[in-house]
């Protein structure tokens, strides 16, 4: 991401694009104001494309985060959060299948490796209960072949940490549509 100005310790500092003005995803100029966290970026040039997904089928769309990581799980909680999708964080498998909201949940984004449960076994235990829900891998600790294992068990998508937000929102936007 191109680098942010920030003038007299003001948290409402303007970004600065080298590549010109910033676009909406319907290609109108817009301008993005830094608040105190990022996700209030993200929101202001995001929310308008991410919105329509929550009407798709009349109803809420539901996306899951699994990840072991506090950090991580409350980034992309207020990441979705940001851009309207509701999500619900889950700190491993085992909440996760506990809490019941696999049969709710519309998008998981699991991470590969954690205590107990890894992201690959949840997946197959969701698979093994014909619970298909469009899978969104993020690791750090990823390989080809877990990577293969992953997709051909019917992810959508396998992202290395750290991601690009945007590509992991399209991702979200896209599973949710399937």
């Amino acid at each position: 991401m191109p680098p942010l100005s920030n003038s007299n310790n003001n948290l409402r500092s303007k970004v600065a694009f080298s590549s010109g003005a910033a676009k909406d995803c319907n290609s109108r100029p817009i301008s993005l104001v830094l608040q105190p966290s990022y996700q209030s970026i993200i929101a202001r040039v995001l929310r308008r494309c991410y919105l329509p997904v929550m009407a798709i089928q009349g109803k809420t769309k539901l996306v899951a985060i699994v990840d072991d990581d506090d950090l991580m799980r409350s980034a992309l909680q207020g990441l979705l959060k940001a851009v309207g999708l509701p999500a619900q964080a889950f700190v491993s498998a085992e909440e996760f299948l506990e809490s019941g909201q696999q049969h709710h949940t519309s998008c998981l984004i699991a991470d590969i490796r954690m205590p107990g449960m890894s992201g690959l076994e949840l997946q197959a235990k969701l698979n093994a209960e014909h619970c298909r829900i469009p899978t969104i891998f993020i690791t750090a600790h990823g390989d080809t072949k877990m990577r293969m294992q992953a997709l051909r068990a019917g992810a959508v998508e396998f992202m290395a940490k750290p991601f690009d937000d945007e590509v992991l929102l399209e991702n979200v936007r896209a599973a949710l549509e399937s």
